[in-house]
């Protein structure tokens, strides 16, 4: 089976049921996916690290229950074989997902990365992906793009391993980003927040 994994997990938060609007995003969606992927987890314990309330995580475990991505015991939740396809396809468009430390490149007190494959074409000045990582949580977001074998910041640097040695190193610690890759680096306050505007801003670049 093809899973549109944009598609389907949209649609798994804008499913249409009883009661009120959700309250939770295809970040909160995404990491219960992670989280589920990683071993056999508990609601509560997936509640407590996406922060979201009872009747969300609810909610959300009877979505993607629906959808035929999870299973459900006493145990906790497990991914399906149609849910570890799914998983397979986002660690596919977003291979390295990981904390960095601050540098003079993103100062905030918690930083957060995800290197997007092959999707460098799509930026253009990096506000429309900075603006994301904002609506998303963050205080900020720093947009690497990798071309010609340099990493460039729009207006900032045409090679920041160049211009910014020390900064670079940091950032690309985890990453190793190939040519046409792109690096978002989100910060805020919190690390969940950091974390949701990587994420924001990352997924506008799938198709």
């Amino acid at each position: 089976m093809n899973l549109n994994v944009k598609e389907l997990i949209e649609k798994i938060v804008h499913k249409k049921g009883p009661g009120p609007s959700t309250t939770f995003s295809m970040f909160h969606v995404y990491y219960a996916i992670e989280l589920i992927s990683k071993k056999t987890i508990g609601r509560n314990r997936i509640a407590k690290e996406i922060e979201v309330g009872e009747g969300a995580i609810r909610t959300i475990i009877d979505h993607l229950k629906e959808a035929n991505l999870i299973t459900t015991s006493r145990q906790g939740c497990n991914l399906t074989e149609k849910g570890m396809r799914l998983w397979e396809k986002i660690e596919q468009m977003f291979p390295k997902r990981v904390k960095v430390k601050s540098t003079v490149l993103n100062n905030s007190k918690y930083n957060f990365a995800f290197l997007i494959k092959n999707s460098g074409h799509k930026i253009k000045s990096g506000i429309i992906q900075r603006d994301a990582a904002i609506m998303g949580g963050a205080d900020r977001a720093t947009v690497i793009v990798s071309k010609e074998g340099k990493l460039a910041i729009e207006s900032v640097s045409k090679d920041i391993e160049k211009d910014f040695p020390e900064a670079s190193k940091k950032i690309l610690k985890d990453l190793s980003p190939e040519n046409n890759d792109v690096i978002i680096v989100a910060g805020a306050d919190s690390a969940i927040r950091a974390k949701r505007g990587a994420f924001a801003a990352s997924w506008i670049l799938i198709n």
